[in-house]
């Protein structure tokens, strides 16, 4: 590609899966965004769920490589799909009124990763819906170079918002997730561009 030149591909979109409690509801949530994601010609998908890439928990000095050989077997899991992402939308429940520790060690492990890019989110939990977790995150991702959008799913007593296909039985969240998807679209595409046409200096 030419500098200047405008990308058309797809959009490669990162689903994190944050929840790796036993029992997690997570995955049924995930796989619900995933299904409205496959319906779009300009998005492709790849689902990072933190239960099945677990990251190491205790990190080495700063600026360096872990030591261990297991550390960075499990990082090698992770790490390139966060950086071949050119957007992200990061699935959470709330726990304790802010987010998982298991998401926070992802983040955490990985900076020029985020840089430029928009992030997302769905977020579930009891009569919160989750967002007190995301107004956490966006504070995190800030830090860390990266664009959260406005649009944000939030789904309020998550134990009935769904199917036993893991459908959606209000039509209204389906909707929500679509105008989500459309501004982290739009975002993605004018950050691709501009990542191409400059790289992003931190």
């Amino acid at each position: 590609m030419f500098q200047g030149e405008p990308v058309t591909a797809p959009l490669h979109l990162a689903v994190i899966q944050g929840s790796t409690r036993d029992g997690r509801l997570g995955p049924v949530v995930a796989n619900w965004l995933l299904r409205h994601a496959a319906d779009r010609p300009d998005l492709t998908t790849d689902l990072i769920d933190l239960a099945e890439t677990p990251l190491p928990t205790v990190f080495p000095h700063l600026g360096q490589a872990p030591e261990r050989a297991e550390d960075r077997a499990l990082l090698a899991a992770v790490s390139p799909r966060l950086a071949a992402a050119d957007a992200f939308v990061v699935v959470t429940p709330e726990y304790n009124h802010s987010y998982p520790a298991s998401l926070k060690n992802a983040i955490d492990w990985h900076h020029r990763e985020w840089h430029a890019k928009p992030v997302g989110f769905v977020a579930y939990g009891g009569f919160s819906a989750g967002l007190r977790a995301v107004e956490h995150l966006r504070t995190v991702f800030a830090e860390l170079h990266a664009v959260t959008i406005r649009e944000t799913v939030g789904l309020q007593g998550v134990w009935g918002q769904f199917d036993e296909d893991g459908r959606a039985v209000d039509p209204v969240t389906d909707t929500a997730a679509k105008a989500m998807l459309d501004q982290l679209t739009w975002w993605g595409e004018a950050l691709r561009e501009a990542r191409a046409n400059k790289p992003y200096a931190a």
